[in-house]
Order: structure tokens, then sequence, then C-alpha cells
């Protein structure tokens, strides 16, 4: 059999990035990928309203300050917000005040906003991709609620990975775990080390030739170059020593001991912004491409595989 190389174009953690996403669909033309993965937090952490007020005029609070508009910059005002991660949400002082006496209200609405954003990416990229012969996979991670599967999973032609053995071209297979080990946020996916990796062994079974397999497991394995954070106490604040914030490995212990125990062929990763480059754990390399979703930037990892001698080499890419 002739030696085929297959390329992937790996990102993750957008966060709700509008722009990062346009990127990420058009990545695959660009870059010549025969393979697009997002690996996980697609979705934005929260609305940002934008209240009409006398005048024709428009109110924001966003980056730590506050925004009055016209009716003809709004639409700019929104893209601003949309491309940062968040929701823009057109609402009066009225509302807010409703709001403030029933918070459920806003859990509804803002679960509303992540389902129409997500379904409106989803048609976007089944337009740009129709016809290119590449394929999409679009995996939740540790902050994406759980409803969201069911979202990713209405496409025929774009792919939820979690849960499931996916055939890559080339012979290749890859699993997934959007699961993370426990975080200070207690975000919507997270589990004790033993049950993430009694989860990531039962994806594992599914896998016929570990020599050809790609494990997309969101969290990096603990303790290596790409799981790097500033440690954090009970308040959310950067734990200090000696007048600097302490650095510390923050991912799973379990995702390390499957890289060791399994030795796949690659390890995709995420969840750590700040931690971007690669690792080897028992032979096998991990890359975790980082993340600059508030300004704009895709972040991403460009993968050769060889039919015929694996990894064949990857480069971390940004625009």
């Amino acid at each position: 059999m002739r030696s085929r190389d297959v390329k992937i174009f790996f990102a993750t953690d957008i966060h709700g990035s509008d722009r990062c996403f346009r990127k990420f669909v058009n990545a695959g033309k660009f870059y010549g990928a025969d393979v697009l993965i997002m690996g996980g937090d697609i979705t934005g952490k929260m609305l940002v309203p934008v209240i009409a007020t006398a005048g024709g005029r428009f109110t924001s609070h966003l980056f730590g300050r506050d925004r009055e508009v016209s009716a003809e910059e709004l639409p700019a005002l929104r893209k601003t917000i949309a491309d940062a991660g968040f929701y823009a949400y057109d609402t009066t002082p009225d509302e807010i005040a409703e709001f403030r006496e029933h918070p459920e209200l806003v859990d509804k609405t803002f679960r509303t906003h992540m389902h129409q954003t997500l379904s409106a990416w989803m048609a976007l990229a089944e337009e740009r991709l129709a016809g290119t012969g590449i394929m999409c996979l679009l995996a939740p991670g540790n902050d994406d609620p759980l409803f969201v599967d069911e979202v990713l999973g209405s496409s025929d032609m774009l792919l939820n990975p979690e849960g499931r053995l996916v055939e890559l071209p080339g012979g290749f297979t890859m699993i997934s775990v959007g699961y993370s080990n426990p975080t200070p946020w207690k975000s919507p996916r997270e589990l004790p080390e033993d049950q993430l990796a009694e989860r990531i062994a039962r994806e594992a079974a599914r896998v016929p030739d570990m020599s050809k397999a790609v494990f997309n497991l969101h969290v990096p394995p603990k303790d290596t170059p790409i799981d790097q954070a500033m440690a954090l106490d009970d308040e959310f604040r950067p734990v200090m020593k000696a007048g600097s914030p302490v650095i510390t490995g923050v991912g799973s212990s379990a995702v390390r001991d499957a890289m060791a125990t399994y030795r796949p062929l690659l390890g995709l990763h995420g969840h750590i912004h700040e931690s971007r480059g690669e690792a080897v754990v028992g032979g096998s390399r991990s890359i975790n491409p980082g993340s600059e979703y508030s300004e704009g930037v895709l972040r991403g990892a460009l993968i050769t595989l060889s039919t015929k001698k694996g990894l064949r080499g990857y480069q971390l890419v940004a625009g």
C-alpha cells in the first residue's frame, strides 16, 4: 500500500468567539487540511446586555467599561461582543430589572442564545464545507453544557466525536473525552480523576490499533509543559510566593496515565489556554495549541499523519 499523508487542523477553546469559529471553518481550505477538529469549549460564557435608552441610543458594559453607541454604531458593537466570545442581548431597563428579580430567566435566555449561535455556526460550516471533502468534527469540552451534544449531533455532515470511535482518513481512528478533572469553577462536565479514568478506558477499548489512534482528550496530562497555569485559592485569587504567582500543573492525572498506558499515536488537548506547546508521555506526543479567543486570534496545530510513518510532523499556527 502506498503511503498517504493526512493533514489535520486542530483548534480548541474558542469560547463563543464568532471570529475564531469563522477562521476555523476557513482553515480547511487555507491550510489544505483533510480534517478539521474543534477540541471543545465551543460555547460562550455570558450574555452582554445591549440596553435601549432614550434618544435612540444604546448602552452596554464590555471589557470593564461602559459604552454608549448610536443605532448606526450598534452593528459594530454587536460584532465586537460576538468576536470576543460573548452573546449580545438586546434588552430594556425594565427587562433588566425583571432579570434581577428572576435569575432563572437569565439562565433560560443564555441557553437560548447559546443554542441559536451554535446552530447558526453549524449552518455556516455546512455551507462553507459542502463539496470540499473536508471532514469536520466539533467536540464539546468541560465548559459546554450537556444540551450542546444534541445540537452538535443534529447535522448529517458535521460530527460530534464525543462517546464514539471516529474513523479518520488513512485508516486512523480517534476517540474523544470532553470531560475534565475538577476545577475551581465547577463547570458542566467535570469528574473525579478515577471516574475520568474509567471514561477514557471505556473509549480506549474501542480502538483497534493504538499506533494509528488519536486521543482527543480535552484536558492535558498533568505536570507537563502543556498544563501549566496559576494556582488559585478558594477566592479564585492567584496564590503568591515571594511576590510572584505560583505556577503549577493543573491537568489530569487520569489523562497522563492514559497516555502512558495506551500510548496512542497522538494526543490532542486544550483547556489550559496559556500552555501552548507539546509534551511527550510514554512515548506519545501530546499537543496543546493554546487559545487567544478573546482577542479574535485563532491558535491551532497543523498536523501531518502518514499511513506508514505515523506522526510525520506538526506546526503551531495562529491567525
